[in-house]
C-alpha cells in the first residue's frame, strides 16, 4: 500500500488516492477550518481509516524520514520553494514523487507591476517553468515534469476562488484580490500556477538515459 501526503487544499486527491488506489494518506494542514471540512468529508464516505486529517505546521512537519510514497502540495504557496523543496524531500521514501504548485511567469513579456507583485509576495523572483524544475534539479530532485494553467483554466479558478475570499484571512485576501486584478488587467495570463513533479534523487546516484538512447 502507498502511502502519501497531502499538503494544502489537497482533499479532492486526497480522498481519489485512497478510494480509487488504495492508498493510505495523511491530510495535513495549519488551517483548523479546513481540516474541519476535510474530516466531515472523510467520515461521510468511510474513509476514517484510509485517510488521516491531521493539524500539522508544515514548516516543521514531525513525521518520519522516508516516510511517504509521495507528497502532494496543489492549489496554495504555504512555503518559500527552497523551504519546501528542502523541509520535504527527507519525508520522501527512495524514488519518492513530490507534486507541487508554485507560480511561474508565462507568456512572451510579463509587465513590470505582475514581476513586483510575485516578488513581494514570495520574497523571490518570478520563475519560468523552466527555471522551477532546475530549483528541482539543485535540490535533490530529477525533475519530471512541469504544467503551467492556461487562460481560461486561470479565468476558473479565479472565479472559484472570488466568493471565498469573505471568509480569508485579511492579509491573505488582500493578496489574492491584487493577484486577480493584476490579472484582469492584462487580460490574458502573464503569471500563473505551475504544477511541478520531481523524484527524490539520491547522492551519487547516475543521470538517467537519454530518452534518445544518444
Amino acid at each position: 500500500m502507498c502511502s502519501r501526503l497531502g499538503c494544502g487544499p489537497s482533499g479532492p486527491a486526497s480522498v481519489v488516492l485512497a478510494q480509487e488506489f488504495g492508498c493510505s494518506v495523511v491530510a495535513a494542514d495549519a488551517d483548523e477550518t479546513l481540516l474541519i471540512h476535510m474530516r466531515d468529508r472523510v467520515r461521510s464516505l468511510g474513509l476514517d481509516g484510509r485517510v488521516d486529517v491531521r493539524r500539522v505546521d508544515l514548516r516543521k512537519p514531525a513525521f518520519r524520514e522516508g516516510e511517504f510514497d509521495a507528497i502532494l502540495c496543489q492549489g496554495r504557496v504555504f512555503l518559500s520553494l527552497a523551504d519546501a523543496l528542502g523541509t520535504f524531500r527527507p519525508l520522501l521514501a527512495h524514488n519518492g514523487r513530490l507534486g507541487l504548485t508554485y507560480p511561474v511567469r508565462v507568456g512572451r513579456v510579463t509587465p513590470r507591476a505582475v514581476i513586483d507583485f510575485w516578488e513581494r509576495r514570495l520574497g523571490a523572483p518570478l520563475l519560468l517553468p523552466r527555471e522551477l524544475l532546475q530549483h528541482l534539479a539543485l535540490s535533490g530532485y530529477e525533475p519530471e515534469s512541469v504544467e503551467s494553467l492556461q487562460d481560461a483554466e486561470l479565468d476558473a479558478f479565479y472565479r472559484e476562488l472570488e466568493p471565498l475570499l469573505a471568509k480569508s484571512q485579511a492579509e491573505q485576501a488582500t493578496w489574492l484580490r491584487e493577484e486577480m486584478a493584476l490579472h484582469r488587467e492584462n487580460g490574458k495570463a502573464t503569471a500563473s500556477y505551475a504544477f511541478a513533479v520531481g523524484r527524490r534523487r539520491e547522492p551519487g546516484e547516475k543521470p538517467p538515459p537519454t530518452r534518445d538512447r544518444g
